[in-house]
C-alpha cells in the first residue's frame, strides 16, 4: 500500500527525472477529494485527450466540461514534452475499471484482459492526459513520448515501483483505446504501452548519479599567461553558498558566483533580476533546479554545487571549473 505523494514530492519526482514541469496556478490544492478517497495509490495511467492545442487542452483538463467536472488528470503532457501539473489528489481520469487489472498492477504481474468496470480507478492511479487527437493518425512527437516515460518513471522511482505499475487507459477500462497513434510522423512506429514501459525500465535501470562523488581526474591544462575563459573555484563557490547573502549592501564574497548565475540565467533557471553576485536563496534554488536537470535528486540536489554538476554547467557555458 502506498500513500500518495505530496505536491512537493510529486514535483521533485518529476523534475528529478528530467521532466520539464509547468505548474498551473492553484494545482497543489485542486482535486476531487470531496467526492471520494484519494489513495492508496498503486500505479500511473496514461491517456490521450482527443483535443488539439496545449492551452485549450490544459484548460479542459483543469476545469472539465459538461458532464465531467475537472480536474481530469494530475498532469497534461503537451506535444512539446512539457508536463503541465493541474491537480494534486483525486482526479476524474480513470473511472471504473477491471479489478483483475488492479490486482495485477498491485502485484506487478502481466495484465489480464480488461472486461469489467467494478473498481474505482480515480482513487488508485495517478493520471496523465497527453495532447493528441486520439484518431490513430495524429503523430506523437519524440519529445512527448520521452516525457510520458520520464513522468511515469519519476513516480515509479519515488514509490519503488517497476514499469508494471504503468498502464494505459485501454488496459484498464473496456472500450477505451488510448493511447494510440504513430510516433514521430505519420507512418511511424505505433505508440504502445509496452514501448513506454520498456523506456521506463531503461530509465529506472540507470544508476542515480551522486553529486558528492569526486569528479573524474583530468589532465592538467597547459598554463597560459592570459586565460580566455573564466575559472570558477568549487571550494570558494561552496563557501559562498553556505554564507551568502550577508546583510544588505555588503560586497559579494566570491566573484565567481556571478559567472555561475549568468549560466543559470541562460538556462532559464534564475531570473536576471535575482542574479546579484550573492549565492543566496534564489541562487540555491536555481542551482538545485540545475542539479535536478542533470539527473540528481534528494540531498544531491540541495543547491550546493558539487563537482559533477558544476563541470557540466561549465562545459555548457564557457567557463572552467577548478577545485
Amino acid at each position: 500500500m502506498a500513500d500518495p505523494l505530496s505536491a512537493t514530492r510529486l514535483l521533485d519526482a518529476l523534475r528529478g527525472e528530467g521532466v520539464d514541469v509547468v505548474e498551473d496556478d492553484g494545482w497543489r490544492a485542486r482535486n476531487r477529494n470531496h467526492r471520494g478517497p484519494w489513495g492508496p495509490v498503486h500505479g500511473v495511467m496514461i491517456h490521450h485527450t482527443v483535443t488539439t492545442g496545449t492551452a485549450r487542452t490544459v484548460r479542459i483538463c483543469r476545469d472539465g466540461y459538461a458532464g465531467l467536472p475537472g480536474p481530469l488528470c494530475h498532469g497534461v503532457i503537451a506535444k512539446s514534452g512539457a508536463v503541465h501539473l493541474v491537480a494534486n489528489g483525486r482526479a476524474n481520469h480513470a473511472g471504473s475499471g477491471d479489478d483483475d487489472v488492479h490486482q495485477a498492477v498491485i502485484k506487478e504481474l502481466a495484465l489480464p484482459v480488461d472486461d469489467e468496470t467494478n473498481t474505482d480507478g480515480n482513487r488508485h492511479f495517478y493520471g496523465f492526459e497527453c495532447e493528441n487527437l486520439g484518431d490513430g493518425a495524429d503523430p506523437w512527437p519524440e519529445a512527448q513520448v520521452e516525457a510520458i516515460a520520464r513522468a511515469a518513471a519519476g513516480i515509479c522511482r519515488a514509490h519503488g515501483w517497476t514499469s508494471r505499475s504503468v498502464i494505459g487507459h485501454s488496459e484498464w477500462q473496456p472500450g477505451k483505446v488510448d493511447p494510440r497513434g504513430p510516433i514521430g510522423r505519420k507512418g511511424g512506429p505505433a505508440l504502445t504501452m509496452d514501448r513506454i514501459r520498456a523506456r521506463v525500465d531503461e530509465l529506472l535501470d540507470q544508476d542515480e548519479p551522486d553529486d558528492t562523488a569526486p569528479a573524474p581526474s583530468k589532465p592538467k591544462p597547459k598554463p597560459t599567461p592570459k586565460p580566455t575563459r573564466p575559472v570558477v573555484s568549487l571550494s570558494r563557490l561552496i563557501k559562498a553558498a553556505k554564507t551568502d547573502p550577508p546583510k544588505k549592501g555588503t560586497p559579494v564574497s566570491y566573484k565567481g558566483v556571478e559567472t555561475v548565475e549568468d549560466a543559470l540565467v541562460a538556462e532559464r533557471l534564475l531570473d536576471r533580476d535575482l542574479a546579484d553576485g550573492h549565492f543566496g536563496r534564489a541562487t540555491l534554488t536555481a542551482y538545485g533546479r540545475w542539479q535536478r536537470k542533470c539527473g540528481y535528486s534528494g540531498a544531491a540536489a540541495n543547491g550546493v554545487p558539487g563537482p559533477q554538476s558544476l563541470d557540466m554547467l561549465a562545459r555548457r557555458h564557457g567557463f572552467d571549473a577548478a577545485a
